[in-house]
């Protein structure tokens, strides 16, 4: 019996120990709101029998995370659209953070120029063109 108390003991202080922890690197940080500006790669459009893949870095030079990212890439033919892809990154994306992000449209005859836009939950996104972008981990 004194044996099943001290491991209960036990596991309840790993349990709080491991609770704080946990708390202390999930805490919650506020969002950007209104004008969030990213970086962004040049498109890398690769052209297949069948598809279009394009993808593109993109960085969050903010000192808040931007919630609900969304890349919409959309294709056109002589000023008549044609198709397109939407990526709406997962999480918040952490300050700092670069990701890759990959835009598949199915091929169609006389796709010519394509148009991106760049969203966020909160507002509208400044988006500016870099040279080149290290991939980082993101959380």
């Amino acid at each position: 019996m004194r044996r099943l108390s001290q491991f209960m003991i036990a596991v309840v202080a790993v349990v709080t120990l491991v609770g704080t922890v946990d708390a202390q690197q999930r805490r919650l940080v506020a969002p950007v709101r209104g004008e969030a500006v990213i970086e962004y790669t040049k498109p890398a459009t690769k052209v297949s029998a069948n598809e279009v893949v394009t993808v593109i870095r993109v960085k969050n030079v903010n000192s808040a995370p931007i919630a609900g990212l969304r890349i919409e890439e959309n294709w056109y033919a002589g000023g008549n659209p044609v198709g397109g892809d939407t990526y709406r990154h997962p999480r918040p994306l952490p300050p700092d953070a670069v990701i890759e992000v990959t835009l598949s449209t199915p091929r169609r005859p006389g796709m010519s120029s394509p148009q991106y836009v760049f969203t966020h939950a909160n507002g509208t996104i400044k988006p500016q063109l870099v040279g080149k972008l290290e991939l980082t981990p993101v959380p």
